[in-house]
């Protein structure tokens, strides 16, 4: 099989320090071309969009503009697959909540760098696969071939020729164990992880929850805040208060609250 080309790194960090620390641990990897490196975040949007970079290390703390307003700048959708740096945990939830793969609390040692590069890389691949993939779907349809036929995997939402996720590993103890996604009650946020609540039980992996709200079937799971996943016929009733407030209770009698921008589009879903 032919060799993927080089993975094109960007390094984002105010602090050449920084800089110099994840280009050193990048230039132990195989098949890595580091395209640039910037110190400051409006820099940083000018390259990502002139040299479109599949993977970028991006510092939340920088002056003038935040890694976190240079995704806003350029878009969650749009942004290459992104790790965050950063000297504070307290950023990780919102790094998160913009579609980082994965975040380093500096100082980072080097187990912990492989563990999000090798994350990293694999959502790049994917995203370039999937890339690939909607290049030919175009190409088809174009040429006026049944492209109907073509099942192109897509971000939830995408329209009935998706597909999502049916199992999600989890390891534990040295074994890794499949999941299925039917078995799942809800989902909550746990700093950079997701707890996966499968009655009694309680599985946790490191996963952002906009990426598992982007690969579970929308038909099913319904996100009703920023922490929280409930499939759909878990769901037993809203439980409104006075103060406009809404919990949704599940069968097993659990109760989650749901943010007011969710409610209306919830009730419509369960309406459906």
């Amino acid at each position: 099989m032919p060799e993927h080309p080089p993975l094109r790194v960007l390094i984002v960090d105010d602090e050449p320090l920084g800089r110099r620390r994840v280009a050193g641990l990048l230039r132990k990897e195989r098949g890595v071309e580091i395209v640039g490196m910037i110190g400051d975040g409006v820099s940083a949007v000018e390259a990502i969009r002139s040299l479109a970079p599949d993977l970028v290390f991006l510092d939340v703390q920088m002056p003038g503009m935040t890694g976190l307003e240079v995704v806003r700048t350029i878009g969650p959708g749009d942004m290459p697959t992104t790790v965050f740096v950063t000297a504070y945990d307290k950023h990780a939830l919102a790094a998160f909540d913009l579609a980082a793969i994965d975040y380093l609390v500096k100082p980072f040692d080097d187990e912990r760098f492989e563990e999000a590069f090798q994350r990293a890389r694999r959502m790049a691949r994917l995203e370039e696969a999937s890339r690939l993939r909607d290049m030919l779907l175009a190409v088809l349809q174009g040429t006026g071939e049944q492209a109907s036929t073509v099942k192109t995997p897509t971000r939830a939402g995408a329209g009935a020729g998706a597909r999502y996720l049916e199992r999600i590993p989890v390891e534990s103890r040295g074994k890794v164990r499949f999941i299925p996604v039917s078995d799942i009650d809800y989902i909550l946020a746990s700093g950079p992880y997701a707890e996966l609540v499968v009655g009694d039980r309680k599985h946790l992996i490191r996963e952002a929850m906009q990426n598992l709200e982007n690969q579970l079937d929308p038909a099913r799971f319904f996100r009703v805040h920023r922490s929280a996943i409930v499939q759909l016929d878990r769901v037993d009733a809203l439980l409104k208060a006075p103060s406009g407030d809404c919990d949704v209770q599940l069968r097993n009698g659990v109760k989650i609250k749901i943010a007011r921008s969710r409610r209306e589009e919830l009730e419509k879903r369960l309406a459906m």
